[in-house]
């Protein structure tokens, strides 16, 4: 396990208080919840093009950034890796503030991305968990019964400062781009603390919610709102959006996750809605699953590899901007084979009400950095409109 002297002193089982609700004006009208100094609110990156493109906007240039673009494919990464255990790097505020900077420097992208991992949110709250090399997430004990869930420590806001510290230093060297806030989803969480490790098939998760349906919703209703409170604390420091990730969603069929599912991804997101920045919600394996995903209420939805972004936006009736979905198989393909790619992946977005290029997943380790860059280059040359 990771050493527990990572974890602030202040991690707590508080109870976690309800989300809360949207400040308003006068007339009853929403308004941000974000503080006069948040980089969305003093002209910093109100204007950059992912902010513009995420709210349907025109970009002054294409937006592109990369899901895992700030880990293994970067040397730099892996020097100021060696010898510190994955969760403790995500638990030191100048670490990992470091790793988020590394590829928005060497790639230019348009934003920079978090870097944490969607186990963080149990670390801090004191569940036993730690990544091991070669298989990922791994629980000191599975969750499995309604004991199990009743007896699982709450996430203090306390417990969150370290998350906090690392936004801020990050969001001081950013100027203008913009820095996103991820958490897993709900049922990505719930699914791994029911497993213990990660699954195939998540039959386990998938199991529960038939055969004890409260228990499952005590759970997901649990791993929400530790979601949700991790989100906050990235929006509140100075992240400029915030993207919910469902690595497992694919695993279930439309009906599941409609009844069991959404209503703990919409309950995460209650969390940060007052707060104004756009939100995005992406999934692996969810072509089948797009307009429920959208209809827990988010600004953008991502698109893996698997679905031409023209045909995702005719699901979603054009209801909102796109993110996604170049191959990252095709990353160590010839550069003619990419480039035609690339240029497809924009066409077909062009069609949607916005359009942030990424990729349908994330940046395999063995990529040539300099590949990505080449990406990035195209990507900015190619005119908007």
């Amino acid at each position: 396990m990771t050493s527990s002297s990572a974890l602030p002193p202040s991690v707590s089982v508080n109870s976690v208080p309800a989300p809360s609700a949207p400040a308003q004006d006068v007339a009853g009208n929403a308004v941000s919840g974000l503080g006069a100094n948040h980089p969305l609110m003093d002209g910093r990156t109100a204007d950059s093009p992912l902010i513009q493109a995420y709210r349907g906007g025109a970009p002054s240039r294409r937006p592109v950034w990369f899901m895992r673009q700030a880990g293994r494919s970067l040397p730099e990464y892996l020097k100021v890796r060696e010898g510190v255990a994955m969760l403790d790097s995500c638990l030191r505020p100048e670490l990992a503030s470091e790793i988020t900077l590394q590829p928005v420097r060497r790639h230019d992208v348009d934003a920079a991305i978090f870097f944490s991992d969607i186990v963080i949110p149990l670390k801090l709250a004191g569940v036993g968990v730690d990544i091991v090399p070669g298989v990922g997430p791994v629980l000191d004990k599975p969750i499995r019964t309604a004991e199990d869930v009743a007896a699982l420590p709450k996430l203090s806001w306390e417990a969150l400062e370290p998350i906090r510290e690392a936004v801020r230093l990050t969001v001081a060297e950013l100027g203008t781009t913009p820095l996103i806030g991820f958490a897993g989803a709900p049922f990505t969480l719930a699914a791994y603390m029911v497993e213990g490790k990660p699954s195939r098939d998540h039959l386990g998760p998938r199991t529960m919610m038939h055969a004890d349906t409260d228990t499952w919703s005590a759970l997901a209703n649990w791993a929400a709102d530790a979601s949700g409170m991790f989100l906050q604390a990235q929006l509140e420091a100075g992240a400029s959006a915030a993207q919910l990730f469902d690595s497992w969603a694919g695993s279930l069929g439309l009906n599941d996750y409609s009844k069991y599912v959404a209503p703990a991804s919409a309950r995460a997101l209650d969390h940060v809605r007052h707060l104004g920045a756009p939100l995005v919600h992406f999934g692996t394996g969810t072509s089948e699953l797009l307009v429920a995903m959208r209809d827990v209420g988010v600004d953008v939805v991502g698109v893996d590899y698997r679905l031409p972004l023209d045909e995702a936006n005719r699901r979603l009736g054009g209801s909102v901007p796109l993110q996604g979905n170049i191959d990252p198989a095709l990353l160590s393909a010839p550069w003619e084979i990419l480039e035609a790619h690339v240029r497809g992946v924009i066409a077909a977005g062009s069609v949607a009400p916005g359009h942030v290029v990424n990729l349908g997943h994330g940046v395999p380790p063995e990529t040539d950095p300099a590949v990505l860059t080449r990406v990035v280059e195209l990507i900015h040359s190619i005119p908007v409109g």
